[in-house]
């Protein structure tokens, strides 16, 4: 006879079901020989009991209340035998003091969801009617490891050479034009994945796709009638758990399974998924909002809270995660350890990023911890860490945020000064060149890659509004156009909205062109918003966090009328990948340390080695030298980019080459299609090797071989 362990074995007996005392590490629920392991943490509960339901019975199978001599230190932990694992769905009461001014608000009226929980049930398909009367909405589920990866693993590419494209999962198939099987899921997005690869992009940063409350804050519009709800998702309720709504599968409980094939098939495609994490805050709103996990568990842990125990706003959205609170901190990690290890991922984006540096009071961190923890994390080691670096309590630290040699920043400043230069601000020269230059007034210590670039995000404009609005028209969000940021450095080309004259619309399309052209050449790491490549519009809304509709969803339609722009795109992103003196690691010295006779990158003006800095001038070139590529490591073309943001034609003289080489043009924004850009390789040889006419408000990349 084989002995078997006695922690395999029950100890008590409840109402027909077996345990005994569990193990304290890790927290949440695993799955041990003939049982499961739960261990919750509290610091104030007085006593807690597990709630076990039948998948989707409204009254639980049984409560176990777990004895006191379980408890070790403030984690509460049983192992309870004979489960089926497939059907199981638990959470907790947490008895204790109701105090609001110290902190307290347990209520053992309250089921409690488990913020250790890989998988959440309850809210299986997105936006189907909630039960409001439902004792336990979202629920806890166990997760099964058991998924074939088939030797991948996170790809690892040098953050030099991605090109980002942040997406809503669901607005990207949502759209009945999209011709997938199961519109706005994780088995749709699969479906696109050889559109991304024609585009070029070889990363994509994912708005959240964890369990959030679509229906949280939701209203209908005082106007019209329409129903307004949580549709991008930045308010949390699981952070371990992937979304059940955008799984084809989420009504069987299988969205684990999908979310990790979506990513195998990226992998395969040579593509990375950077998840969009809201470490910021959680979906139980202020004091008036709903008690769903942390709350009732460990309100004074979780929540960073006033001397008077009202909660911090440091996000927005009525609360702010106590992110360095030791053991917030360690979730945290654990949760971003699982991510990556568990589902492959190869970086995170954090929203919000600043109030991670927040002490509990809220008082900015000169060495945050969990920052710091983050930036040495061994097995985050490998994965793009980026950070939203302002939040909405007016703390502003692009260019400052703790780094560590280890974060990148969504770069503010790059979108801001790009806006104003594509617009024909005056003034603004000095701060482009930075920006070309991956912004060494920011990261002079950090590099290019500490930039990423863009000039549009799913928060504000899209780039074709960008270019059709001067101002907001955010009525349909039903704030009375109170929402949404009004400094959106935009320009409407002439006439506010949609409009028939041609050359109204020509120059909005040669402005996305210049837009996209310039996020291109720009040293950093360029980031570009879903359906920008096709001219998709938000109808002048610049915050349209709560529609489930047409104004969020990209139609796939616009890749036939606007097939031109999505050619552009493509030519200009391949043309980057191309070329890996647009992609460097370092700052351009300004001078010639590799012999070649040039320097690393020069300025010029309508005349070659001459630059008109003056604030009235709209006008910029420059040349790199591609033996400069990588430190020289590898040898790349000569690359020359002028732009004239001007409004009228202007002859610019161009740099002489070296002999036998010749400029040839990749792209001019100035031509119609398709002499606007060329396939990289394929590009024409220049007429007139020594000047060229650039158009108004147009751009030209000519590269020398």
């Amino acid at each position: 006879m084989i002995d078997q362990r006695i922690d395999y074995y029950p100890t008590h007996e409840h109402a027909g079901f077996k345990f005994r005392k569990g193990k304290p590490l890790p927290f949440g629920a695993t799955m041990v020989p003939n049982g499961v392991n739960f261990s919750v943490y509290s610091s104030a509960a007085t006593a807690c009991t597990l709630v076990l339901f039948d998948k989707g019975a409204p009254a639980p199978l049984v409560e176990i209340p777990i004895p006191e001599e379980f408890r070790i230190g403030n984690v509460y932990c049983i192992v309870v035998f004979d489960l089926d694992y497939e059907r199981l769905q638990y959470g907790y009461r947490m008895d204790g003091p109701y105090d609001e001014k110290a902190g307290h608000r347990f209520d053992k009226s309250n089921v409690l969801c488990d913020p250790y929980a890989k998988a959440i049930g309850g809210r299986n398909t997105w936006l189907a009617a909630p039960n409001w009367d439902d004792v336990y909405p979202y629920r806890a589920m166990l997760a099964f490891e058991d998924f074939d990866w088939e030797n991948d693993r996170p790809l690892e590419t040098p953050i030099e050479d991605l090109v980002i494209y942040e997406m809503h999962v669901r607005s990207f198939t949502a759209h009945q034009s999209a011709g997938t099987k199961y519109n706005g899921t994780f088995t749709a997005l699969r479906e696109k994945l050889p559109y991304l690869k024609e585009l070029g992009v070889n990363c994509i940063e994912l708005m959240p796709i964890y369990e959030f409350d679509e229906w949280e804050g939701s209203r209908k519009h005082p106007q019209t009638g329409a129903q307004l709800v949580n549709y991008w998702g930045y308010s949390t309720v699981g952070f371990f758990a992937p979304k059940a709504g955008f799984a084809a599968s989420g009504k069987y409980g299988m969205q684990v399974d999908e979310l990790k094939t979506l990513i195998k098939e990226v992998h395969k495609n040579g593509i990375e998924v950077i998840l969009d994490v809201v470490f910021n805050h959680t979906a139980e709103g202020d004091h008036r909002g709903h008690t769903i996990s942390f709350r009732g568990i460990d309100n004074k842990t979780y929540y960073m809270l006033t001397p008077e125990g009202y909660y911090f706003n440091f996000s927005g959205t009525g609360n702010t995660l106590n992110c360095n609170n030791p053991i917030v901190r360690n979730m945290v990690l654990d949760c971003l350890r699982y991510w990556a290890s568990e589902y492959h991922i190869d970086g995170f984006r954090f929203d919000l990023a600043s109030i991670l540096g927040r002490d509990p009071l809220g008082y900015p961190l000169s060495n945050p911890p969990l920052l710091e923890s983050l930036a040495y994390d061994p097995i985050l080691a490998k994965c793009k860490l980026i950070a939203e670096a302002w939040d909405a309590g007016g703390l502003y630290q692009v260019g400052s945020f703790p780094a560590y040699g280890r974060w990148a920043e969504w770069n503010g400043k790059y979108r801001d000064s790009a806006r104003k230069f594509l617009k024909s601000e005056m003034g603004i020269l000095g701060d482009i060149s930075q920006c070309i230059q991956g912004s060494p007034n920011l990261y002079a210590f950090r590099g290019p890659t500490a930039s990423i670039n863009f000039i549009t995000c799913h928060d504000g404009f899209t780039l074709n509004d960008l270019f059709s609005y001067d101002y907001k028209h955010n009525e349909a969000n039903g704030e009375n156009n109170n929402d949404g940021a009004n400094d959106n450095n935009s320009w409407n080309c002439g006439w506010e909205g949609p409009t028939e004259d041609e050359g109204i619309n020509a120059l909005r399309k040669r402005q996305i062109k210049n837009a996209l052209t310039l996020l291109m050449v720009s040293a950093g790491v360029p980031m570009l918003l879903m359906g920008d490549e096709v001219g998709r519009t938000q109808h002048g809304n610049n915050n349209t966090y709560c529609h489930d509709s047409e104004l969020n969803w990209l139609n796939w339609d616009m890749l036939k009328t606007n097939n031109e722009l999505f050619t552009f795109a493509r030519h200009i992103i391949h043309f980057r990948r191309a070329h890996p003196v647009l992609r460097i690691r370092h700052h351009f010295q300004h001078k010639d340390y590799v012999g070649s006779g040039y320097p690393d990158i020069s300025f010029h003006g309508t005349r070659a080695w001459r630059c008109d800095w003056s604030a009235t001038s709209r006008v910029l070139a420059f040349m790199l030298c591609g033996k400069h590529a990588k430190q020289g490591a590898v040898r790349d073309d000569y690359i020359y980019v002028a732009m004239n943001m001007f409004w009228e034609h202007l002859g610019f003289e161009i740099p002489h080459l070296p002999d036998p080489m010749k400029w040839h043009v990749a792209v001019n924004t100035g031509m119609p299609a398709p002499q606007d850009s060329s396939e990289p390789s394929k590009e024409p040889v220049l007429g007139d090797q020594h000047n060229f006419l650039v158009g108004p408000r147009s751009m030209v990349v000519l590269v020398g071989r």
